[in-house]
């Protein structure tokens, strides 16, 4: 694997000193400011103390007037609602807020998620057509429909009003549905284009309350609530945790700190959290995100439905057992397909030449290919497809580099599929086995026009340079306070340039490593997580260049010392 590529920022030393005047922070903190954009001071306070009070406007968003008006109506008149959701998280968790909505405003609303493998992705017309025959009259899709046009019609034909809240990427015409809300449209000036699916759904529940004669105090608290799913769902879906979605996740987060729903509780207390854990975006991302996410991939995701709405205790802990199950499952099965995808790659190793990767195998467990995708891109730093052939048909997941827009790829050869859809860093396909291996030749080929072998190089963005003179407390929690982290707004990252290894690192649990650095007279601690096998470029006395981050550290805090510390991300030889 070829080196990590340093990005190195340019240093203005003096806007940084007024900007740390201007806002009141150190001058380390000032320096991340200024590297990610925020070098106006008002624009920078925003960003660090976010306010409810800065989330849009929802009538913002294109056909939101005649989405609430209808919905409203639908409620007023007592009419059958369905709600159409997907099987991820953004699916779920969207269904679950609009129909607790639906009921707090005095309706009512069942639902329908597709399974994963029997179903595929989507809205299907024989959904509709059963919906219609039960007397539906109004259908509101949630993170998918978007691409519904023929289902749409279809809905139309039977008398059925749709409703869709989406905010994956349109075709050229939307489907001809009552209103279509995605702040993707053309026709959308919406300010904040990257709300994940749950995020819109939030906007439609938020025009809804307006309408109800509540007080102001029950409107806000009910709207916390809420905002509770939204922000894992923004955090499961990695849509930038920047602008508005910064404001739905800190102040979800800060409210996970309190939590009466017992679905929620059970699903913490089996990722392992207490009662009043303050829970961090990454752990949301990697602890709680994949067992909700697991349903779907593994079963039927209304058991996650069902663990969200029920009020029953020990049903909510049978539940969230099974979904820790199920997860548990995922991960045997997407280390299986990842180790089969490395032997395939030893014997015949990945070259400049391949610029977009398709993978393929016999019965490989769907519900999987989208993440096994994104280890394979972590792994080979380029776009990669991960498919498997089930019953004479070709299915899975992509998932890409920055650098490279998976779906206006699969855009450019829409010929190949039967169905395919998504957005700029994932997408998901079906098409016939004949037409696989057209499909590799082409992607290739796409991606090679695009993207050189300078691309494939794994690359750290430095975010400022860190003098240990510079380190204290308030500098290290103030660096901590730009949280949420995560896409989008990632933990910042620091050089420290010229430091010295003092001493020999320590080895722990056998794979990670604890060692003192020493910079201009000043010495810091620094954890090292998996580095164990580059012990040798960490001699004592050695000089390096460290990248490193902060973290929380509540065992630490716990303990009376530092609530943070240094974490070691790449050394190189100063």
């Amino acid at each position: 694997m070829a080196p990590t590529r340093w990005l190195l920022p340019e240093v203005d030393l003096q806007g940084a000193e007024r900007l740390a005047a201007g806002v009141g922070v150190s001058t380390a903190t000032a320096r991340v400011l200024l590297a990610r954009g925020y070098a106006d001071p008002d624009a920078a306070h925003r960003f660090l103390h976010p306010s409810l009070d800065d989330l849009h406007d929802p009538f913002l968003l294109a056909g939101m007037r005649e989405a609430v008006d209808r919905l409203y109506c639908a409620i007023a008149r007592r009419e059958k609602i369905l709600l159409y959701g997907d099987y991820d998280v953004d699916g779920t968790t969207s269904v679950v807020i609009l129909k607790k909505a639906i009921e707090l405003a005095g309706g009512s609303a069942s639902f329908h998620v597709p399974d994963r493998l029997k179903d595929g992705y989507g809205m299907r017309s024989e959904v509709i057509g059963q919906a219609a025959a039960e007397g539906v009259r109004l259908v509101i899709s949630v993170d998918t429909g978007i691409r519904a046009g023929e289902v749409v019609r279809h809905a139309r034909e039977l008398g059925i009003d749709v409703i869709i809240t989406d905010h994956h990427l349109p075709d050229a015409e939307i489907p001809p549905a009552l209103a279509v809300l995605n702040p993707n449209r053309r026709d959308c000036g919406y300010p904040e284009k990257n709300i994940c699916g749950c995020g819109v759904a939030f906007k439609l529940v938020q025009a809804l309350f307006g309408k109800l004669d509540w007080p102001p105090a029950k409107r806000l608290r009910m709207m916390k609530s809420f905002l509770k799913l939204v922000a894992i769902a923004t955090v499961a879906d990695v849509v930038p945790l920047t602008g508005e979605n910064r404001i739905l996740v800190k102040f979800g987060l800060e409210g996970l700190r309190s939590v009466r729903n017992p679905g929620l509780r059970a699903l913490f207390t089996t990722a392992g959290f207490a009662a009043g854990d303050s829970l961090s975006a990454p752990q949301v991302a990697f602890r709680v995100a994949p067992r909700i996410n697991a349903a779907g991939r593994m079963a039927n995701a209304n058991d996650v439905i069902e663990l969200f709405l029920t009020e029953d205790d020990g049903r909510a802990r049978e539940l969230a057992a099974q979904l820790d199950a199920f997860n548990r499952e995922r991960q045997q099965a997407e280390a299986d397909m990842v180790r089969a995808i490395l032997e395939e790659t030893t014997r015949e190793p990945v070259s400049d030449a391949q610029a977009g990767l398709v993978f393929a195998g016999k019965d490989w467990h769907r519900g999987v290919a989208g993440i096994v995708a994104s280890r394979l891109v972590d792994r080979f730093h380029r776009p990669v497809f991960v498919l498997s052939e089930e019953d004479g048909i070709v299915q899975g997941s992509g998932r890409s580099i920055p650098r490279f827009h998976l779906l206006q790829a699969l855009e450019s050869m829409p010929e190949i599929f039967t169905r395919f859809g998504g957005h700029r860093q994932a997408a998901g396909v079906t098409l016939t086995p004949e037409n696989l291996p057209n499909f590799q030749q082409r992607f290739n080929a796409y991606a090679t026009a695009r993207l050189s072998p300078e691309d494939f190089q794994p690359e750290l963005e430095i975010d400022a340079m860190l003098d240990f003179r510079d380190i204290n407390d308030r500098s290290m929690n103030e660096i901590l306070s730009l949280a949420p982290f995560g896409c989008g707004n990632p933990a910042p990252l620091f050089a420290v340039l010229g430091a010295e290894v003092a001493g020999s690192a320590v080895i722990m649990k056998e794979k990670h490593l604890r060692l003192n650095l020493r910079q201009n007279g000043h010495t810091a601690t620094c954890k090292a997580w998996n580095f164990a096998e580059r012990l040798p470029e960490l001699g004592a006395g050695s000089r390096i260049d460290a990248a490193v981050t902060v973290e929380e550290d509540a065992y630490s805090l716990s303990r009376g010392y530092a609530g943070w510390a240094l974490v070691l991300r790449d050394v190189r030889a100063a």
